[in-house]
């Protein structure tokens, strides 16, 4: 009887046991997608690219360690590739989910490819981890299946921009100015926000011209002068790549010179502007300071230094360009390592439980995580800075609010 008695109480043990090892899957499927063509590949592609580079690195390892089941696992990486086409993304969110049985899901890069994965995770109860889709309509508190990963919400992304012109502005002569911006969920958010922003606060400053365009738009000769009509003393442009790299174009072939010009990927994609601008095209063009010209303070990863030699050694052939979104990938893929390092199933809300348990705790190259209650990044805030030119004749950031982290005063009027 005793040793039945002792038999049973070891059954009883053995499934009162968590899972763990002896029935670990064999591999932790992440499944998301990506552009290689299309007007938001060259956004997406650095994404994913560091992604993969993340991947690589923890399968060389033997995998990713996984608290669930306590060891480490290989990931299988399911990407498929959206062309930048929204429809198309759509059904392969759905593909991912529903067939592929992916443990967790990644979006896509931006705004407009993360608006079709939305919906369709929170309708399969499946916890999206929204890489850079900014969007404030993503977020709210009936949605507990999303948390943006690797850049500030876009209510709160440009409140530097909107602070210099409300602090400073005024001193330096900036009274007048102009709004223009792209209609997507991304620099649309972001253009209610400065104009919130500046009317709220009081400041002496007009908005003399608010204009959406459509995402599309590759020419502004004409907008430029519509602009050009309204005298304003500082131009705030929201667009994504493609919007800068034909409005900077296009004010180069008109010929005018703004007192103030801010666009979003002079500093988020510089590399990538240069190239398709050119360095004194850029010049003293305001923009985000990105994190890879920052030093962060890392308590998780690689410290910014190594991720770039990394990137080279991985991306040596240039194609890819290393800018904001090489990083965003990348951090993103440290938020999934830290989460099944502390989620203790890879049940959808155990996921959410663990990331959000990071807010204010992980430190990575991208700088603090930090999350609001419905998974809008608060954390991970760019300075304003404005483009010089370094002795090379190549560009480089200066930054210039908020006076903490300044270095230099702004060069105002542009010259």
């Amino acid at each position: 009887m005793l040793g039945k008695s002792i038999t049973a109480l070891a059954l009883g043990m053995v499934l009162a046991t968590p899972a763990f090892a002896a029935d670990a899957p064999t591999e932790i499927k992440i499944g998301t997608l990506y552009a290689s063509s299309g007007r938001y590949a060259s956004i997406s592609m650095p994404v994913h690219s560091g992604l993969k580079l993340w991947i690589e690195q923890k399968n060389a390892e033997g995998g990713v360690y996984v608290k669930a089941f306590d060891k480490k696992i290989p990931i299988k990486l399911i990407a498929y590739d959206d062309q930048s086409n929204t429809a198309t993304a759509s059904s392969l969110y759905n593909q991912l989910i529903t067939q592929d049985k992916v443990d967790l899901l990644v979006a896509d890069s931006g705004s407009v490819l993360t608006a079709p994965g939305v919906a369709i995770a929170r309708d399969h109860k499946m916890f999206l981890f929204d890489q850079t889709g900014t969007g404030a309509s993503f977020f709210s508190k009936d949605n507990p299946y999303i948390a943006l990963m690797a850049d500030p919400v876009s209510t709160v992304w440009p409140k530097p921009i909107a602070d210099f012109l409300i602090n400073d502005g005024p001193a330096l002569g900036i009274k007048k100015v102009a709004i223009l911006y792209a209609t997507n969920e991304f620099t649309g958010t972001q253009a209610t926000a400065v104009r919130k922003f500046i009317k709220d606060s009081g400041a002496p400053i007009e908005i003399v011209y608010d204009q959406g365009v459509p995402t599309e738009t590759t020419n502004y000769t004409v907008i430029i002068n519509n602009i050009r009509n309204k005298q304003p003393d500082a131009v705030i442009h929201l667009g994504y790549a493609p919007n800068d790299i034909a409005l900077l174009r296009n004010i180069g072939e008109v010929g005018v010179k703004f007192k103030m010009l801010f666009c979003i990927y002079a500093g988020l994609e510089t590399e990538l502007l240069e190239k398709n601008v050119g360095a004194k095209g850029l010049e003293h063009v305001f923009t985000y300071v990105p994190p890879t010209d920052l030093d962060y303070p890392v308590n998780f990863g690689m410290k910014m230094a190594d991720y770039r030699a990394a990137w080279n050694k991985t991306y040596p052939d240039g194609k890819v360009e290393f800018g904001f979104n090489a990083v965003a990938g990348y951090t993103t893929a440290l938020v999934i390592e830290k989460t099944l390092s502390v989620a203790t199933s890879l049940d959808q809300l155990e996921l959410r439980r663990a990331v959000f348990s990071l807010s204010g705790e992980l430190k990575t190259l991208d700088g603090t995580f930090g999350l609001d209650e419905t998974g809008g990044q608060i954390g991970e805030l760019t300075p304003l800075g404005q483009i010089a030119l370094n002795e090379h004749g190549h560009v480089k950031f200066v930054e210039v609010f908020p006076h903490d982290a300044n270095n230099t005063k702004p060069v105002y009027p542009r010259p």
